[in-house]
């Protein structure tokens, strides 16, 4: 009985490294999205909208920089970009504090506000590692009525961006 198991820890040793060099490591698929007031990706998470993967993975939505859909770009959360979809359209002011969870601490260049296309807010953070939670109030000036916020949040050390979208009505 010691022999085998003996070779048994023999062959276990001699085949782990190899397993640790083929196979590939998986993607981190962590990272942040807005909390509050609920973003799309949030509602999906919470159950409020059915909204298919994305509720597994809110934090995910991930594209290139420059992008101006809520989905970042990947199909796998098209849903988000469906205006028409039943998203609850949170009440605030004419200014707001926007409320990221992050689950994975990317340098950071800037963060940044979008209302109908146009940039309304710019945080920059210099390529620093923000905290678990990151807040900004943004200043909306004379916007009013329902409107789509596109928030990104620019990576410094790559050329993506992280996606969320959420819906408000302006002094309402």
């Amino acid at each position: 009985m010691h022999k085998k198991r003996r070779l048994a820890l023999a062959l276990g040793a001699g085949i782990a490294p190899l397993l640790v060099v083929t196979v590939p490591a998986a993607p981190a698929n962590a990272h942040g999205y807005v909390s509050a007031p609920p973003s799309r990706q949030a509602q999906c998470a919470a159950g409020t909208v059915d909204c298919g993967p994305i509720k597994w993975e809110p934090q995910s939505v991930e594209g290139p920089k420059g992008l101006t859909s809520c989905s970042g770009g990947d199909s796998r959360f098209a849903e988000l970009d469906n205006d028409a979809k039943g998203w609850r359209v949170t009440p605030i002011g004419h200014s707001q504090t926007f409320s990221w969870r992050l689950t994975a601490r990317h340098a950071t260049s800037t963060w940044q506000y979008f209302v109908g296309g146009r940039k309304v807010a710019e945080f920059n953070d210099g390529g620093a590692r923000p905290p678990e939670t990151v807040s900004h109030t943004v200043d909306f000036g004379s916007l009013t009525g329902r409107q789509k916020i596109l928030a990104v949040w620019n990576i410094a050390d790559t050329a993506n961006a992280f996606y969320a979208c959420i819906d408000v009505t302006i002094g309402g």
